[in-house]
């Protein structure tokens, strides 16, 4: 199948999601999502495979185990890339993003060391700043309120050093072109144009060594 974007009705899906966070909405509208919200994340993750590799659709349910909020659904499908890479739809649009998340300590050691660096760190500071000028915002999912141990407060790079991660993320709100195959098209500009920074990830980070345990 080709993919031709996502319809007004997988946008209304989330929307009514958020209002009636419930099995029996669920159950009542689960065709609903199998055939105009994850039957095109399908397609588009099928045409994305060839540059992008594989894509896997997270499931729906929510873990519920030790959290507060016992609502049983995610209000958002997500799917990654086996090349890198995430792809987001709820009722605020879509989102994409790539990078490293959460960084194990070895990584994370190496991250900073390559911040630090004088090359290295000059060379992830001017593809922040041409990432910047494309409207596409680069962060982490925590970040340390003061300097990492090691490092000094005033370092030219302080904001950078103290992130716990790095990703790439944009998101575009709901138009139009979500239900063409323009959808497509703002994701492989976005995974193109981030494709340095998980390229300087890949040369100066790497995969954890260490055991899972302590990760």
């Amino acid at each position: 199948m080709t993919f031709r974007g996502w319809p007004a009705e997988a946008i209304e899906f989330y929307e009514g999601l958020e209002a009636d966070n419930s099995k029996t909405y669920w159950h009542e509208n689960k065709p609903t999502y199998e055939k105009v919200v994850r039957g095109p994340m399908e397609e588009l993750l099928a045409e994305l495979a060839g540059e992008f590799g594989a894509g896997k659709i997270f499931r729906p349910n929510r873990d519920v185990r030790f959290s507060r909020d016992k609502s049983p659904y995610k209000t958002a499908m997500g799917a990654t890339l086996a090349g890198g890479g995430y792809v987001q739809l709820s009722a605020n649009g879509l989102g994409a993003g790539t990078g490293m998340y959460v960084m194990a300590p070895d990584q994370l050691d190496r991250y900073r060391r390559a911040v630090a660096g004088e090359r290295t760190g000059a060379e992830l500071v001017a593809m922040v700043k041409r990432l910047a000028k494309s409207r596409i915002e680069v962060s982490a999912h925590e970040s340390l309120k003061t300097a990492p141990k090691g490092y000094p407060k005033d370092h030219p790079r302080i904001a950078l050093l103290r992130q716990k991660g790095l990703i790439t993320w944009k998101q575009w709100p709901v138009g139009a072109w979500l239900g063409t195959r323009k959808a497509k098209d703002r994701v492989v500009e976005f995974l193109r144009t981030s494709k340095p920074v998980n390229d300087w990830l890949d040369a100066n980070v790497g995969e954890s060594e260490l055991p899972d345990d302590r990760r």
